[in-house]
Order: C-alpha cells, then sequence, then structure tokens
C-alpha cells in the first residue's frame, strides 16, 4: 500500500486551508533564518576553537585587576 498522488494533493490542500498561505510561508522563512543563524554560530565556533590560547597570559592580566 504506497500513497498515491491524490492522497498526497488531499493532504497539501488540508494543510493549506487549515494554515493559510501566509503563515506557511512565514513559517518557512523562520525555519530558514533559524537554519541560517545555526551554520553561522557552528561557523563561529569552529573558528575561536583554532587560535591557541596562552593561559598564563590570562592568569596575569585578572591578578593585575584585582
Amino acid at each position: 500500500m504506497s500513497i498515491g498522488i491524490w492522497q498526497i494533493a488531499i493532504v497539501v490542500i488540508l494543510v493549506v486551508l487549515l494554515f493559510g498561505r501566509g503563515k506557511i510561508s512565514s513559517l518557512m522563512g523562520d525555519v530558514a533564518k533559524g537554519i541560517k543563524s545555526f551554520k553561522k554560530g557552528m561557523a563561529s565556533d569552529a573558528t575561536d576553537d583554532n587560535e591557541p590560547k596562552n593561559i598564563s597570559e590570562d592568569n596575569q592580566d585578572t591578578n593585575k585587576k584585582e
């Protein structure tokens, strides 16, 4: 028993009737923005991890402030 083209068409029509075209398009735009920000965040994390850190210099800076 496979899903036919008519069954898919009926489901799509019901979804459009329930949510409306404007709501679906705005939802898809929000999903796209979320994916873009996720990719941007992952890229910035990868560049931060590649930079070596000198822990001894960080400790000296905090001791001077106190």
